[in-house]
This record gives C-alpha cells, structure tokens and sequence, in this order.
C-alpha cells in the first residue's frame, strides 16, 4: 500500500491541508477520500515518500552522549 497526500476545498469552500490517505493507487485514495469528503474538489494530489528517515537512537547511547562518556572503546 502508498500514502497519497492532499489539498481539498471542501463543499463549504474550506481549503484542507495535509490529507494522507493509505491506497494501492491515486484512483483508489482519491475514492477513499471523496467518501468521506462529500463534493469536494481535489486541489494536488501527490504521492508521498516513504522512505525511513533514518536509524533511531538506543537510550543507553543517548544517555552516554548526554553525560558525554564515550562507551565504544
């Protein structure tokens, strides 16, 4: 599955930012998000990176580079 990401106007003219919608497809995210956005008008549709953003950080590392003592000898 992607993420597709959104701008809208809403029927009552409401511009909404930053939709993610979870699909195999634009066509099928963009159904999604019309279900639950009655008459709505699709602004950009895109789709989303996702890719990591990289490696996380252990506690014991992050308390070693708080108190600044180097544990990897």
């Amino acid at each position: 599955m992607l993420k597709f990401g959104f701008r809208i106007r809403t029927k009552t003219g409401a511009v909404v930012d930053n939709l993610v919608i979870q699909a195999h497809d634009l066509t099928h995210a963009e159904a999604k998000l019309l279900q639950m956005y009655h008459h709505a008008t699709v602004l950009e549709a895109k789709p989303l990176d996702d890719t990591p953003r990289g490696e996380g950080v252990d506690l014991e590392s992050a308390i070693s580079l708080i108190i600044g003592r180097d544990d990897t000898r």
